[in-house]
């Protein structure tokens, strides 16, 4: 099953995210694929409180995490069938293949592609979280254009693709495409 949770910064789409893939993990450890890569102290601090925060709030769950600022096919290939994982975010991760890698844009979406593939062939619950960057005023910029058209044809290509569509507003979410998972345990969300 492929879930997509989008929401603007701050929206609370984390944490309807993590709600819902914990609910699908049950008694297994639940996969974090974690598409930031730490370049200062700043981003180490933040990546430190949210490991604490996903910990605290989840005591009960075994999350095992799995860093993949670029290369999420092979992080997604390494969580067993059946399981659960959380990517966050694809926000992040379209930065790092436009500007931290050598790919070309099509080359940073065949690895999406392969990832949602693998993912559903192995009958993984994946839950994939982004965020809403296009609601501001149009940039005025070639590049920040470049990056928005990447992003929202990743979006657009996700939600074709996913069984349940979720945009969070202001900690509430929208459901917006939906079909129960076969192990899925109705969330409240």
């Amino acid at each position: 099953m492929i879930v997509f949770v989008s929401g603007g910064a701050r929206s609370g789409k984390s944490d309807i995210a993590e709600q819902r893939a914990v609910s699908a993990a049950g008694s297994s450890p639940c996969y974090y694929l974690a598409t930031a890569d730490i370049y200062d102290d700043e981003m180490a601090e933040r990546v430190a409180r949210h490991r604490q925060s996903r910990q605290g709030q989840w005591h009960t769950v075994q999350w095992k995490t799995l860093e993949a600022p670029l290369h999420i096919d092979r992080a997604i290939a390494k969580v067993p069938d059946g399981g659960a994982v959380l990517l966050d975010c694809l926000t992040l991760w379209a930065s790092q293949v436009l500007y931290a890698s050598k790919l070309s844009e099509e080359e940073g979406f065949a690895l999406l592609v392969n990832a949602l593939a693998d993912a559903r062939a192995r009958s993984l619950y994946l839950v994939i979280v982004s965020n809403d960057i296009n609601e501001a005023l149009p940039p005025t910029d070639a590049e920040t254009w470049r990056y928005l058209a990447f992003l929202q044809r990743a979006h657009c290509w996700i939600v074709a693709e996913a069984d349940s569509v979720l945009e969070v507003v202001a900690d509430c979410a929208i459901k917006w495409k939906h079909r129960q998972w076969k192990h899925e345990k109705e969330v409240n969300v």
